[in-house]
């Protein structure tokens, strides 16, 4: 599916499509971005699925602090959702050195290279990675990753990540939806 545009108003139809598809495929693992919860909340009680929300790094919002509240966090684990919050594998201290010293550094062109198909694709690639990457789904499976192009969740790709010094070894298989323009 193609979205007309990016963004928030597609979060709901690109969860539909995503739990649709982990059924259908029976797909046992769901990644999805959220920096506030918006689009993590889409998934409590999930219970038959293994759901994990990946968040902004701390400082991502400025120094020590984190877009997703204590309290929501609390309410998503709760409801059966994996909470992970750690440095982002297509950013991280390669962009901090860029922004430092000018320049571009190879993860951040890997970066670029998976805007061309769009923000929210890169984001699920990113998100997959950190996954596997902290032990919360399993290596060699297929996945669903649900990312977005700014707030809430606009796409939607089968992907079966390698840990991050194997990056180029990841696959998306096929992408669920996206938007058309970006």
């Amino acid at each position: 599916m193609y979205f007309k545009e990016k963004g928030k108003q597609n979060t709901e139809k690109t969860v539909e499509i995503a739990l649709k598809v982990a059924k259908e495929r029976n797909i046992k693992h769901i990644v999805v971005a959220s920096c506030e919860g918006y689009t993590a909340k889409f998934f409590e009680n999930c219970h038959d699925l293994n759901i994990i929300c990946v968040t902004h790094a701390y400082g991502f919002a400025g120094p020590g602090k984190n877009e997703m509240s204590r309290e929501m966090k609390q309410e998503l684990m709760k409801g059966g959702v994996k909470i992970l919050t750690t440095t982002h594998v297509l950013s991280g201290a390669e962009r901090g050195i860029s922004r430092k010293f000018g320049g571009i550094n190879p993860v951040e062109i890997i970066s670029y290279a998976l805007r061309m198909f769009g923000q929210g694709t890169k984001v699920c690639v990113e998100i997959a990675v950190m996954a596997l990457d902290s032990g919360l789904i399993p290596y060699g499976e297929e996945v669903i990753a649900i990312g977005g192009s700014a707030e809430g969740a606009d796409t939607a790709v089968i992907i079966t990540p390698s840990h991050a010094r194997d990056i180029f070894d990841t696959k998306i298989h096929q992408i669920l939806c996206k938007p058309e323009s970006f």
